[in-house]
């Protein structure tokens, strides 16, 4: 098992960084990953894959919401989505290499890779590469996830010094409907944690009394939590989790 830095279980983590419409700062954007940066908390953020293979900052798979365009990311090269400004804000939409660069070691950085096969299979792969190539070098406080397991297989094959987890959840079929019963089932039980030489998983906070969450932290790994919205919520999470990811409040960082 490699480890991940102390530095993730210390300053709670800003979901999708400290994102705040009402300020101008979409989620994912340069402003809220600065805002984040100036107080002090750790940033998540997600990627997508450009239709010329970089990786971008971005959560959706589509345009729409995020910035009112449509179709895909994937459809789009780098040069052009870097073009398209965020909704509630005047950011447009970054690229890997670009964040790293505004970081820059500042606070540490959680990284999470969006599914690209579109059921969790092992149609995977670009992403990886891309992500890991623009990594190279980077000496902040940094490590990856994802709810495929394979993207975190590859990582590991790709860049094996850097830190990997699983982001993890019940698999409610609510919340999942285009996913197979049998492969909710299946990745409920979080059974590639070993497969991936993980070392901490990010857990749906509403699920973290699940019996494979407890296996997982009695054997050493770090338990982070998604997503914590209010002070009574986290230090409930805290009770088994190590760390928090959270927004829409101003989450406590420890003296």
């Amino acid at each position: 098992m490699n480890t991940l830095p102390a530095a993730f279980l210390k300053a709670p983590i800003a979901h999708r960084a400290l994102h705040d419409l009402g300020a101008g700062r979409p989620e994912n954007s340069p402003a809220a990953i600065e805002a984040a940066c100036t107080a002090g908390y750790g940033i998540e953020i997600d990627l997508q894959l450009s239709s010329d293979g970089a990786a971008m900052v971005f959560h959706d798979y589509d345009l729409k919401r995020l910035t009112g365009q449509k179709g895909p990311v994937r459809q789009r090269i780098a040069a052009d989505l870097g073009q398209i400004t965020l909704t509630g804000g005047t950011d447009t939409i970054p690229t890997l290499a670009q964040v790293l660069e505004q970081v820059a070691g500042r606070v540490p950085l959680l990284i999470e890779i969006k599914d690209q096969d579109g059921a969790m299979g092992a149609s995977v792969g670009a992403l990886e590469a891309a992500t890991a190539g623009t990594l190279k070098g980077y000496d902040g406080a940094v490590a990856v996830m994802s709810f495929n397991p394979h993207s975190m297989i590859a990582m590991a094959g790709l860049a094996p010094d850097i830190p990997r987890g699983l982001t993890t959840c019940n698999y409610s079929e609510t919340d999942w409907p285009l996913l197979p019963a049998g492969t909710r089932k299946r990745l409920r039980e979080i059974p590639d944690f070993d497969a991936a030489r993980a070392c901490f998983i990010s857990h749906q906070a509403s699920d973290l009394a699940a019996a494979r969450v407890a296996d997982l932290k009695a054997r050493g790994a770090a338990i982070l939590c998604w997503t914590i919205r209010s002070a009574a919520a986290e230090a409930d999470a805290r009770r088994i989790a190590h760390n928090v990811t959270f927004e829409g409040y101003a989450a406590s960082i420890p003296a």
